[in-house]
């Protein structure tokens, strides 16, 4: 069982979000919050697995109450639901440890997917998310290379990885599951999973969202 928290200022959006897993077998919504530290308090006493967490709320904002919760419940995963898809609050949301990020068009069964991934310990990004921070690290990478700064693939700054290993991370950053990538290899999810641990501790990373983002950065992973 999936236990989730949903937090949204909004009483209407936030029924509809607990609706939407009501037919769920495998989830279970343990708690509801309608701002950011309702969010954090209700978290230290629920400990769900999964936080559905919007950005934009009163007082203590999602951003804030993501990195809280996770600073207290390393364990708990967080999926942010909103409106908003500026690079601002991409970036704030991924910095702050968030694993998915998407928007209020979802559908049901996509939000629902999302949970499921994202309580998996993998990735869940919006399509339009993705290509946001593509976008971004080219635009980082181009101003890397000028102003007599170094490129952002500079020799000595990007970690070894082996082939396995990039072939893992680029289909984890093309949205792959575990499972899915296991199957695309020919190799055991226990193997991918390795692959993985070996991934984020070369890259200084603790979670998939944050290894796709230095993948991404350092001129791993295809872009695009």
């Amino acid at each position: 069982m999936i236990r989730i928290l949903v937090a949204d200022d909004h009483p209407i959006v936030r029924a509809g979000l607990v609706g939407i897993f009501e037919d769920e077998q495998d989830i279970e919504v343990v708690a509801e919050a309608a701002d950011g530290a309702e969010a954090v308090t209700r978290a230290l006493a629920t400990t769900p697995a999964v936080v559905v967490m919007d950005l934009r709320m009163p007082g203590t904002d999602g951003v804030a109450a993501t990195r809280q919760i996770l600073a207290a419940l390393p364990e708990t995963r967080v999926l942010v639901v909103t409106t908003y898809d500026s690079d601002d609050a991409i970036i704030g949301a991924i910095e702050a440890g968030a694993s998915g990020y998407l928007l209020k068009t979802a559908s049901g069964g996509e939000l629902i997917e999302a949970v499921r991934r994202v309580a998996a310990g993998e990735l869940a990004l919006a399509p339009s998310v993705t290509a946001k921070l593509v976008a971004q690290t080219r635009a980082a990478a181009a101003a890397g290379s000028g102003a007599g700064r170094p490129p952002a693939r500079s020799v000595g700054s990007v970690p070894a990885l082996s082939e396995r290993e990039l072939q893992v991370l680029q289909l984890v950053a093309d949205g792959l599951s575990n499972p899915e990538v296991a199957l695309r290899l020919h190799i055991g999810e226990a193997t991918v999973k390795t692959h993985l641990g070996n991934v984020f501790a070369k890259l200084e990373v603790n979670s998939r969202v944050r290894a796709v983002t230095r993948g991404l950065d350092l001129g791993l992973l295809r872009r695009g």
